[in-house]
């Protein structure tokens, strides 16, 4: 009987635990924490959008791209489906992602932690791993006063993201003592900090579109809405964008978000905006602006495009109805940092993929070493797609490690 220890019991480890778990072997998942899959509970808004059905390679960041592609290949993809089917998950799709039927990312947590338990797997809470070393073909495992020992080890502790569950990045610190190549890490799926304060449209929810620019050099663009703050930007929007705007950041070049507050016009908005005020001659500015925008961002406009809310349209210089329409539709805010890691939902960065066998997740710098999950250089937009990286990473290492021991019956 060999012993597989599997470090994290969050996704990717208690899906590779489940699937790792075979009678001539033993599985000890240990997890810092009292309960497994903590963080799980928290996506979704607690309702655990747990994947995605529109799986393209433009929603993933990593420093070898080419190879997120074929992790997140098409079978792959109906691998975690049929998995999440054999164990009795019942699925609904909304806007795209798949949430549990029952909405509730509680259920996911307990039905997967059930199987777990139901297949033989170990599950030791409130263990917290200290140290890793390999003598021989044994690792070593330090874990309060014991030495854990076993023949095949999975690191699945997580990044830095939210280290109120437990993140706190000592996996990568497990994975250095292997000579493993670590992408500097930077928070994700993060609200941003702008360098002037906005205190007046704090807590505003708009439609709008962001392009992003960096040195001065256009990136991207995002539209749905946007949650504006004292500090700067936040929701799902910001967050598509932030792991541009965090790694342009670390590598010391200027990041600044144009807002366009008026996406509906699908036009010119000089000629727009014309055609709108002349409708209304009697209104001034401030009045013509209630007509679209939320009354908090209107002061905030009008101070940038250097105009008083009582004048008229009418009486706006060319100029001055140019600043107007630029303030509309391409208010510049400069970031200059992204909140902590305690806002983040996951990290740019993480071990190097060309380090790791992408079929098994086996590490290529050391035999029977497995790493998975949010360790990994590979991070997706919001939208269920950083659970569907950690289950394939977790499904594919579990797979590997059980079929090695069937093979050895």
């Amino acid at each position: 009987m060999e012993k597989v220890i599997i470090v994290g019991g969050g996704a990717s480890g208690i899906v590779c635990g489940i699937l790792a778990k075979r009678i001539n072997n033993e599985v000890i998942i240990l997890e810092r924490n009292s309960t497994c899959l903590k963080k799980l509970l928290l996506t979704g808004n607690g309702r655990c959008n747990y994947m995605n059905e529109n799986y393209s390679i433009r929603n993933y960041h990593s420093e070898n791209i080419d190879i997120v592609d074929r992790i997140i290949s098409s079978n792959n993809i109906d691998m975690v489906l049929n998995f999440f089917k054999d164990i009795g998950l019942i699925y609904k799709i909304k806007n795209s992602c798949y949430y549990p039927y029952s909405n509730q990312a509680k259920m996911v947590q307990k039905i997967l932690i059930d199987e777990a338990i139901r297949r033989g797997v170990q599950i030791k809470c409130n263990s917290l791993v200290t140290d890793i070393i390999k003598k021989n073909d044994t690792f070593l495992v330090t874990c309060g006063n014991d030495i854990l020992k076993c023949q095949k080890l999975v690191i699945a502790t997580g990044s830095f993201a939210y280290p109120k569950t437990g993140s706190d990045g000592m996996g990568y610190e497990f994975l250095k003592k292997f000579h493993h190549t670590i992408v500097d890490v930077v928070p994700a799926l993060v609200p941003l900090v702008s360098k002037k304060s906005y205190k007046e449209w704090d807590g505003v929810r708009c439609d709008v579109e962001l392009k992003l620019f960096e040195d001065d050099v256009y990136q991207k663009s995002e539209e749905g809405e946007v949650q504006l703050t004292s500090y700067g930007l936040s929701g799902i929007c910001t967050f598509n964008l932030s792991h541009y705007v965090s790694r342009g950041l670390h590598d010391g070049k200027r990041e600044v978000i144009k807002i366009n507050f008026v996406p509906f016009i699908k036009t010119l908005i000089t000629p727009w905006m014309h055609h709108y005020c002349l409708k209304f001659p009697t209104r001034n500015l401030e009045e013509i602006l209630e007509g679209f925008l939320n009354y908090k961002i209107i002061p905030v406009i009008l101070k940038h495009a250097k105009l008083s809310k009582n004048i008229y349209y009418k009486d706006l210089s060319n100029e001055e109805k140019l600043r107007l329409c630029k303030a509309l539709s391409s208010f510049p805010v400069e970031i200059i940092s992204t909140k902590s890691y305690d806002m983040s939902q996951v990290c740019n960065g993480g071990v190097l993929l060309d380090e790791v066998n992408y079929q098994t997740m086996e590490s290529l710098k050391e035999k029977n070493l497995f790493i998975t999950g949010e360790l990994l250089d590979m991070n997706g937009d919001c939208g269920g797609y950083n659970l569907t990286t950690c289950w394939i990473s977790g499904i594919l290492a579990g797979k590997c490690i059980g079929e090695y021991y069937d093979q050895s019956k």
